[in-house]
């Protein structure tokens, strides 16, 4: 063999050789992933406090999104009392996050379930895939498929809080605005609406105002858009009472939108509150459910919307 036909044949042994060195680096590493993955979602039902099981991916629609997680207390479904029902739709930019997060359903779910509740944990699709628009849809495809399974939970169909952080706070928002439209639609009526740090309550303001970038990835250039998708533009008249609570350390002021949307709902006959906290963006969402000031108040407006979760609360 010639020395250029050595090298040549060296030189292919050695990209053989590293194609599948790669090949199992990779394979590897998504066993690793897989792996870990695993060991967190056993985690994460190993956390469970005790009396509490999760009926994980109940399917309310044909997206692997479209799933929701439901926390209920254990031997519920035997009851004769149905329990009322805490919905709660995750934040993320309206682009990122998961309805099994700790943050997201963890104290939450330590604090509400063995008292006799049944919380909801909803995902829905997001962007850059599914506009803003639709992911509104998704929630309120998700509450109705709720609502209609709720008997086999042992939960009550009409006794629903709508909960949501961030970008699920904003959703919850619209949707609770646009109640009569979503009752036309087949929802049944729900209590309330807990809204926990949105600072899209009025999108035009917002986005004719300095605002962050991720704001523009989900509301766009277009001002008619933005009335669309703006709570404050679509709150009608019927719409279930809602507390806002808005963190008052951010620079961009959500109790700001929170005060003015108070007063827009006052003037025309509803009910809203505002409840500020000394909290950062993610707190307001992780701390909910401990024991606080903070968590008895959002307990007292719950309280103030049904005698059964009154009860519950110890009201």
């Amino acid at each position: 063999m010639s020395l250029r036909h050595l090298l040549t044949a060296l030189a292919a042994l050695t990209l053989t050789t590293a194609s599948v060195q790669a090949q199992t680096t990779a394979q590897n590493g998504g066993r690793l992933r897989a792996f870990l993955a695993q060991k967190q979602a056993t985690a994460a039902e190993a956390a469970l406090p005790a009396g509490v099981q999760r009926i994980a991916d109940v399917p309310y629609g044909s997206d692997p999104r479209q799933r929701m997680d439901v926390y209920v207390p254990t031997g519920l479904a035997a009851s004769a009392v149905r329990a009322p029902v805490i919905f709660m739709v995750h934040g993320g930019g309206w682009r990122h996050g998961d309805k099994a997060m700790g943050r997201v359903v963890q104290e939450k779910v330590a604090r509400w379930v063995p008292l006799g509740f049944v919380l909801i944990s909803v995902n829905y699709r997001l962007l850059p895939e599914t506009p803003v628009a639709e992911q509104e849809r998704d929630v309120q495809a998700a509450l109705m498929a709720a609502q209609q399974r709720a008997p086999q939970w042992g939960a009550d169909s009409g006794r629903f809080i709508l909960m949501g952080h961030s970008a699920g706070a904003h959703l919850v928002a619209l949707l609770n605005a646009r109640a009569p439209q979503a009752l036309r639609e087949g929802a049944w009526p729900w209590l309330g609406t807990v809204s926990l740090d949105s600072a899209m309550m009025n999108v035009p303001a917002r986005m004719r105002a300095p605002h962050l970038p991720l704001y523009d990835d989900a509301f766009g250039t277009d001002p008619a858009y933005w009335v669309a998708l703006s709570p404050f533009h679509q709150w009608a008249t019927g719409a279930p009472p809602m507390q806002m609570v808005c963190s008052t350390q951010r620079a961009d002021d959500p109790c700001q939108q929170s005060d003015a949307m108070a007063r827009h709902v006052r003037t025309r006959g509803g009910r809203a509150e505002v409840l500020p906290q000394d909290l950062g963006h993610g707190e307001i969402n992780a701390q909910l459910g401990l024991e606080s000031d903070y968590t008895r108040a959002v307990e007292t407006f719950m309280a103030s919307l049904d005698g059964v979760v009154a009860r519950l609360l110890g009201r």
